[in-house]
């Protein structure tokens, strides 16, 4: 005992400042992004924005993909000008992104907003683990590396659960809401010391030459792209969870048997995330993952803690793949929950070996170039998840995509999707021409065309990445270096 307390005590107080912000930030982050999906493909007469998912697709595929890109130069800016400034102006611009959204009512509106946003967000993220790297030594990075992953997930868990209180007022509280938790960060720059930077005589133009033509010479490497590749695969595969999953609960679970469940084995949680009608939240049971890794992420790098990074990475892939697929195999909400466990249980053993073994592939004298590309698989694979979660999934699951189809071929005329003519009144309308409920309409549509099937997409890309990933160390690596 005395001897963990020694190696807490060796963190200085700008490592916990920087992990509390982290924490807040997260907070703010998935306090909106999770619920994101919905919102902009719900029907407006519920205050969302009634978007395709073609639209979702791009807004959320290409915004966080520009968030996960532009570190490379951020970084850059907070070296030169300290990483004090860049975190306000960071929290800045976060907060002044989620102040605008609500307004934001149009696609293009809406993508022009949460790209300013992804700019903020990009300026923080580099900061806060270069911080956490700078206030650890040998001894205490892998714990420090730690408490900051902890840190994360704990932000990512509260802060839709917070969220998900004020969505029953309106949208537009959870944007206020984010605004408001975003801000609570910046009392800790008064605290927060600045970590030593080594001094550029560079130019900034000249600096992110420097940077571009560093990462030219990692990706010289023909090895390295074809790992950068296949992890661009898992990335795109892990952001369903935020870009399909969601929908699909909305769209094609009855969430009435969970609700009821929990109402007889325990009453006061279902007060708390149960919807009038009913009904739970399709992001209360998404969040689930979060909740997964605050339980087991210890216990699973514990399992896995001698095993090789390729190994736990191919294992992972494989595990993740199976759990997400089956998230969208069935409209059962307590099969999803257990998917998702699945999905966690994968998405721990993987995930986290990523840069290490990043770290292992790279020669001696170029760790930090190679370090340098780690952003990319995730930047290509939220361009990736947009397209599968927008395009592929308009075309094979969404459920008003359908309704509409079937309504063609049926011969059925209805009113086009407008400000007087709601998604919901599509559903009510065709309710009414097939004599149908809405959960009547809703079962026959799934049975008519087999929405679920989009997890063969799914599947196919997760097995893909572990199986080329095994393929990769068979005939490139041979070993771990």
């Amino acid at each position: 005992m005395s001897t963990k307390t020694s190696v807490f005590k060796k963190f200085p107080r700008t490592f916990w400042i920087a992990n509390s912000m982290e924490l807040f930030e997260r907070w703010a982050w998935y306090g909106f992004y999770m619920l994101l999906a919905n919102y902009l493909t719900k029907s407006t007469d519920v205050g969302a924005l009634g978007l395709s998912q073609e639209e979702k697709g791009m807004i959320m595929g290409i915004g966080t993909a520009v968030l996960y890109f532009l570190p490379i130069i951020t970084g850059a800016i907070a070296d030169r000008y300290g990483y004090k400034k860049v975190l306000f102006t960071a929290f800045i611009i976060y907060a002044i992104g989620f102040l605008i959204m609500p307004y934001c009512q149009s696609f293009g509106s809406f993508f022009a907003i949460f790209l300013f946003v992804a700019i903020g967000g990009s300026l923080f993220k580099p900061v806060i683990t270069a911080t956490i790297s700078k206030t650890t030594d040998d001894t205490t990075s892998s714990i420090g590396f730690g408490i900051y992953y902890w840190m994360v997930n704990v932000g990512a868990f509260i802060g839709p659960i917070v969220a998900l209180q004020f969505s029953v007022i309106s949208y537009t509280t959870v944007f206020y809401l984010s605004a408001v938790i975003i801000l609570v960060n910046i009392p800790f720059l008064f605290f927060y010391k600045e970590p030593e930077r080594k001094p550029s005589d560079l130019s900034f133009g000249k600096s992110l030459k420097l940077i571009f033509k560093n990462i030219g010479i990692a990706l010289s490497d023909y090895k390295f792209i074809f790992f950068l590749l296949i992890v661009a695969g898992f990335w795109a595969m892990y952001y369903q969870l935020f870009y399909t999953l969601p929908v699909f609960i909305d769209q094609w679970v009855d969430t009435h048997s969970l609700y009821n469940f929990i109402e007889k084995v325990w009453p006061w949680l279902v007060e708390k995330i149960g919807s009038p009608d009913g009904t739970i939240a399709a992001e209360y049971i998404t969040n689930i993952d979060a909740m997964y890794i605050i339980m087991f992420q210890i216990m699973v790098s514990t399992i896995i803690m001698k095993w090789k990074p390729l190994t736990s990475m191919m294992t992972g892939f494989f595990v993740c793949s199976i759990g997400m697929s089956l998230t969208l195999f069935t409209n059962n909400p307590f099969f999803i929950i257990a998917a998702i466990f699945i999905f966690g249980v994968g998405e721990m053993m993987g995930s986290p070996k990523i840069t290490e073994y990043i770290g292992k592939i790279a020669p001696k004298d170029k760790i930090a170039l190679y370090m340098g590309c780690a952003f990319l698989p995730v930047t290509l694979g939220n361009l990736l998840a947009g397209y599968i979660s927008g395009g592929v999934y308009g075309r094979m699951a969404d459920k008003l995509t359908l309704l509409q189809k079937d309504l063609s071929i049926k011969g059925i005329s209805v009113p086009e999707i407008s400000e007087s003519f709601t998604q919901n009144d599509l559903y009510n309308k065709a309710g009414e021409l097939f004599n149908m409920t809405q959960t009547e309409l809703t079962n026959y549509l799934w049975t008519s065309y087999n929405p679920g099937r989009i997890w063969f997409v799914l599947l196919g890309i997760g097995v893909g990445a572990s199986f080329l990933l095994f393929l990769y160390d068979r005939l490139l690596i041979r070993k771990v270096r």
